[in-house]
């Protein structure tokens, strides 16, 4: 029984702490994300957070709640845009429907290189694109790196499209990413995550696409052993802000906040390349076959149906011309 009150006083010490430390916080912005703690985004709301905070004089705070505390990134976006939530990391997918602009970023092979798209984000194309949120009651504040999706097998090392003719692939469910596949000349395969790897282990699809970590977390380099690194999607996330939550902070404030997330960017993808690398690395020395000199034009000019399918308004055939001629 005594251990049982020591361990209690200690628990409800440390909570008390806990709440005295937010408690010393003018300003406790609320932040959701749906990695788990220690994930190359989560850790850089954190940093965005410990930089607000110094600059601040101790008056501006986040907290953060990973793991999907606060719900699945769709119900934390309505929740964003209701003030409920104060800052979100969401992958850009889930708002292609809420904000048109990031379909264009969303397209595949619409970046050349992780570089390319580091290029375009940063630049005024990319601001475009945060601006827009506005119209979804939200701020867009920065964007962070979500890797890049290429190609892997169990058959052969893929070097040409040629070489994927009646292959089949296992996709997310999204009609975009079977059309993708489609063009390139092989089969779309839509499954869950979960049943890849026993899918390409017993032949029923021949492999699927992904990057560099979730290849290997998965395990699917095991029963695929071929990657080419076409990176025919290179999407990235972004950090918003709920316009509420955003309206309540001073012109001074929204100006600490705003830069506080920008320089939380380079932070973030020196985390995302280390944990690449960590991925790249385990992968190689299982003694996968890597197609990394790969003319990706062909792929790139495949592409055209699948742009003209889902990119039917000017503003956004516009950027996608602009990004494409972004050297």
């Amino acid at each position: 029984m005594k251990i049982t009150r020591t361990l209690a006083g200690a628990l409800l010490a440390s909570v008390a702490l806990s709440g005295a430390a937010w408690a010393e916080c003018e300003v406790t912005l609320k932040s959701s994300d749906t990695h788990p703690d220690g994930y190359p985004t989560v850790a850089a709301v954190k940093s965005m957070g410990e930089d607000l905070k110094a600059k601040s004089d101790g008056r501006i705070c986040v907290e953060i709640f990973a793991s999907a505390q606060l719900g699945e990134e769709k119900d934390t976006i309505e929740q964003t845009q209701f003030g409920v939530i104060d800052l979100n990391r969401v992958s850009l997918g889930p708002f292609n429907n809420i904000v048109p602009e990031t379909q264009v970023p969303s397209l595949p092979y619409i970046f050349r290189s992780v570089e390319h798209m580091h290029k375009v984000m940063d630049g005024p194309i990319g601001q475009e694109i945060l601006d827009a949120f506005a119209g979804a009651d939200l701020v867009g504040l920065t964007f962070y790196d979500g890797g890049s999706r290429s190609f892997y097998n169990s058959e052969k090392p893929i070097t040409s499209m040629a070489d994927m003719a009646g292959m089949k692939f296992r996709v997310m469910q999204s009609d975009m990413f079977v059309d993708m596949v489609s063009a390139l000349g092989a089969n779309a395969t839509p499954m869950p995550y979960g049943e890849v790897y026993s899918s390409i282990q017993t032949g029923v699809i021949d492999g699927a696409e992904n990057n560099w970590p979730s290849y290997d977390t998965s395990g699917h380099f095991e029963v695929a052993k071929y990657y080419t690194l076409d990176q025919h999607l290179i999407v990235p996330e972004v950090l918003v802000m709920s316009k509420i939550s955003w309206d309540k902070l001073s012109p001074e404030d929204q100006a600490l906040v705003r830069q506080a997330a920008k320089d939380s960017t380079p932070v973030m993808r020196e985390l995302w390349a280390a944990q690449e690398k960590v991925s790249e690395d385990k992968v190689r020395a299982a003694g996968v076959e890597i197609v990394i000199d790969i003319d990706k034009t062909p792929f790139i000019e495949a592409m055209v149906p699948v742009y003209e399918k889902y990119v039917t308004d000017d503003t956004l055939k516009s950027m996608v011309e602009r990004i494409q001629a972004t050297e």
